[in-house]
């Protein structure tokens, strides 16, 4: 039966992602949806890349979640298209002319009344998890641990939203990131992890490319969909432990950059560089040349050439 659903979840994950991602490829470049300009962003070659693989994974991850069964399917759909669409405001109407990074900095905004994109993406993500853990949470023991239960399972799958999208920083590294989350917890749910490979493996030629990116909505949604494998599949020892990495993670996150700490293990980034594009060869300086004195001194003035790059990808 597990078998059954890894397979159903994963293709019917595939299958509707690529569907998705092309028909909504049609649908902005006849000018729906914003049109190119609204899906456009510029990544850190200063090569145009495309938002659309965010809600097209978020389409596949529900459909597989819906189909691969597990303890809360619904409750699992839910939580990630909510965290996917949450994420997706956060990529279109993100204020760039003064953007609040990380999570610290989006409740600092809040504290001072200052609703950021990224802040309402927190609420809604947060809420969202925790309506999906009351519905799917099952009840084991008296009404406090019920309620116990359904808080940690909350937190877990809005904590892991989180976690997954800070990965989503270099190709490729986000949807990596999510399977090697989902696969120790196959056994508590075989269809998550199916639609979790099946999402990604439509996705990634295009990530890996750097065509696509998964912005805020497709990382928050493919870590929705893991966290929610983890909260309504795993033992609740598991769970507690779980969430204590994704908390130690999250405050790392804001101290030290995941992306020095994985370009300085040899293995790690291995594995972050597999199936990318190769790094942009280094130009050495010009040989110097001794210039012939002037006849009279002249003064110069170098030329600065200013320019607008944005190097990250939204939401990071």
């Amino acid at each position: 039966m597990g078998a059954g659903r890894f397979i159903a979840a994963g293709l019917v994950a595939g299958v509707a992602t690529a569907f998705a991602r092309r028909k909504l490829d049609e649908k902005v470049a006849e000018g729906g949806l914003g049109g190119p300009s609204t899906w456009t962003r510029t990544n850190h070659r200063g090569e145009p890349i495309s938002l659309l693989e965010g809600p097209a994974v978020t389409a596949g991850l529900v459909a597989g979640a819906a189909v691969g069964g597990g303890n809360a399917p619904g409750a699992t759909a839910f939580a990630t298209a909510a965290a996917g669409a949450f994420g997706l405001v956060d990529d279109l109407a993100e204020d760039t002319s003064v953007r609040t990074k990380g999570l610290k900095g989006h409740l600092g905004a809040l504290k001072e009344g200052h609703l950021t994109t990224g802040g309402l993406k927190v609420l809604g993500i947060s809420g969202s998890a925790l309506l999906a853990a009351a519905v799917g949470t099952r009840r084991s023991g008296g009404a406090f641990g019920h309620l116990v239960d359904v808080g940690l399972n909350g937190a877990l799958i809005g904590g892991t939203a989180n976690l997954i999208n800070l990965f989503d920083l270099r190709p490729g590294r986000a949807l990596k990131a999510g399977a090697a989350a989902s696969l120790p917890f196959m056994l508590g749910g075989a269809g998550a992890t199916g639609a979790v490979l099946g999402a990604s493996a439509a996705a990634a030629p295009g990530d890996l490319g750097e065509k696509d990116m998964l912005g805020d909505g497709g990382a928050n949604a493919l870590g929705a969909l893991v966290g929610s494998q983890i909260a309504f599949g795993a033992p609740r020892a598991l769970r507690w432990a779980a969430l204590a990495g994704v908390v130690g993670l999250m405050l790392a996150s804001e101290k030290v950059s995941f992306s020095k700490v994985i370009a300085g293990n040899e293995w790690l980034n291995k594995v972050d560089m597999l199936g990318r594009r190769p790094a942009e060869p280094a130009v050495g300086p010009e040989p110097a040349v001794e210039p012939e004195p002037p006849v009279e001194p002249v003064e110069t003035r170098d030329e600065v050439s200013t320019g607008s790059t944005t190097g990250t990808p939204p939401g990071a």
